[in-house]
C-alpha cells in the first residue's frame, strides 16, 4: 500500500484572508481558499463566480491568428477546398466539429478528416494528405496536432498544400512549413493564457474569424457546448479563460444543447421534460463530471473502436432522428470499449499476481499481442490505480509493438 501524507496548505496571507472575507462578507475558510487560488480582491472574487464571456481575450493576441484569418479568407474568395483535420480522441474530434461547423456557415467546399488509429495512427498522415491531394483539397486547418509535424507539412507543401497548425501541445525548436502556427506555447506567443484545450483553440480561431467579419459574437455561443466536452475530456485546468468557456459551456448544454450531445445523453438515460416555462430542460443538471465520465468516454469510445470520424459526424449532425442512429452506434462502441477494458485489465492483474518478480518490480511493463490497441491505455491507468508505480502495456499492431 502506498501511505499518504496530506499536507496542508497554511502560508497564506492573513491579512489578505480577512479583507476578502471582510469586503465579500464570507467565512474565513472560504476566503482562505480563494486567496489559495489566487483572489485577491473584490473584483476577482466576482469574476471567478460570475465568470463572463467579456473577460475573454483578444484572439489576435494569439501569434499567427492574423495570418490564419486571412488565409481562410481567401481560401473562401477563391473557393478553395479546406480540409478541416483533428485527432481522434474527445478534444480532436470537438474541436473538427467545432471548425467545420462554423466555417460550413461560409463556404461549402469543406470536409472534415479524422485519422484511423490503427492504420495511421496520432497526429498529421500521410495518407490523410494524399487524401487531401486527391480531393482537390488546398488548405488544411489542423486542430488538436500538427506542431510538430515537420515531415508531412512539408510533403504537403510540395503537392501544393497549406496547413494551418492550430495546436496546444508544446513545440520543438525546428520551425514549420506552415501558412500560419497558431499555439499558445510557441515560446514568441504573447498570449496572456497558455492553457487553452485543442478545442479551445478551435473556438477562437472562430472568434478571430467573427471579430475580422465584424460579425455578431452571439452565434458563437452556439459552439461553447463542444468547448466545454473538450475542456472537461482533456483534463486541462478550469482556470482563466477555461473558466469562462466551461461555465458558459455548461449552461449551453443544459439548456440548448446541439442534437449529437443531447441524443448522448440520452443514451445515459438522461432526457429531457417540458418546464412549466415550456423549454425543455434535462431530467438533472448535467455537471463537469457527466462530460468526463459520460459523454467523454463515448466519444473516445468512436476512434478506439471504429473510426473517429463517426464521433464527427454525431457531432456536427443536426437532425435528432439521425443523431440517435449515430448514438446508438457509438453506445455499442462503448460497452465493446468496456468489456475489453474489463477483460484485459483482469488479464494483466492476473500476469502480476502469478509472477514474484512482478509483484514487488519498481515499474509494470507487460505485453500480449492479443491485446486491443484502442484500449492499453486505459488498462495501463487502471494497473497504476492498483500498484502505484510507472506502467507501459504493449500489444502488436501493424507488425509493430505499441504502447
Amino acid at each position: 500500500m502506498l501511505n499518504k501524507r496530506w499536507v496542508l496548505k497554511d502560508d497564506t496571507n492573513a491579512e489578505l484572508v480577512e479583507k476578502l472575507a471582510t469586503s465579500l462578507k464570507i467565512e474565513p475558510t472560504l476566503a482562505r481558499l480563494l486567496a489559495q487560488r489566487g483572489i485577491a480582491s473584490y473584483s476577482e472574487a466576482r469574476d471567478y463566480f460570475r465568470p463572463s464571456l467579456d473577460n475573454l481575450h483578444d484572439p489576435f493576441l494569439l501569434k499567427d491568428m492574423d495570418v490564419a484569418v486571412k488565409r481562410i479568407l481567401r481560401a473562401i474568395e477563391h473557393e478553395e477546398r479546406i480540409l478541416v483535420y483533428g485527432d481522434y480522441d474527445v478534444d480532436g474530434t470537438t474541436a473538427v466539429a467545432l471548425v467545420y461547423d462554423f466555417l460550413k456557415e461560409f463556404h461549402s467546399l469543406i470536409d472534415y478528416y479524422i485519422p484511423d488509429r490503427y492504420t495511421e495512427g496520432y497526429g498529421i498522415s500521410y495518407q490523410g494528405i494524399d487524401y487531401a491531394k486527391q480531393s482537390g483539397v488546398t488548405l488544411i486547418i489542423a486542430l488538436d496536432c500538427g506542431i510538430k509535424a515537420h515531415e508531412q507539412v512539408a510533403y504537403a507543401a510540395g503537392l501544393g498544400i497549406d496547413f494551418i497548425v492550430v495546436d496546444h501541445h508544446r513545440p520543438d525548436d525546428k520551425p514549420l512549413q506552415a501558412a500560419a502556427v497558431v499555439d499558445p506555447k510557441q515560446p514568441d506567443c504573447p498570449y496572456p493564457y497558455k492553457e487553452l484545450s485543442g478545442c479551445g483553440l478551435g473556438f477562437k480561431l472562430a472568434q478571430a474569424f467573427y471579430q475580422r467579419q465584424r460579425l455578431p459574437f452571439a452565434k458563437l455561443e452556439e459552439l461553447l457546448d463542444l468547448v466545454v466536452v473538450s475542456i472537461a475530456a482533456d483534463v486541462v485546468p478550469i482556470t482563466g479563460e477555461n473558466r469562462i468557456l466551461a461555465y458558459h459551456g455548461l449552461n449551453r448544454l443544459n439548456f440548448h444543447p446541439r442534437a449529437g450531445l443531447e441524443s448522448i445523453l440520452f443514451y445515459s438515460n438522461i432526457f429531457r421534460k417540458t418546464a412549466p416555462g415550456k423549454f425543455t430542460v434535462f431530467t438533472r443538471e448535467i455537471l463537469i463530471n457527466d462530460l468526463m465520465f459520460l459523454i467523454g468516454p463515448k466519444i473516445n469510445a468512436a476512434g478506439r473502436i471504429q473510426k473517429g470520424k463517426k464521433a464527427v459526424d454525431l457531432l456536427v449532425c443536426k437532425k435528432m432522428g439521425e443523431t440517435h442512429e449515430l448514438s446508438l452506434g457509438i453506445n455499442d462502441n462503448n460497452t465493446e470499449r468496456r468489456s475489453l477494458d474489463t477483460d484485459i485489465t483482469r488479464q494483466a492483474m492476473s500476469l502480476i499476481s502469478k509472477d514474484p518478480w512482478l509483484k514487488t518490480a519498481r515499474c509494470t511493463v507487460l505485453y500480449n499481442p492479443t491485446w486491443h490497441k484502442g484500449v492499453i491505455g486505459i488498462v495501463a491507468s487502471r494497473l497504476i490505480e492498483s500498484h502505484y508505480r510507472p506502467t507501459i502495456i504493449l500489444t502488436e499492431s501493424n507488425g509493430l509493438i505499441t504502447g
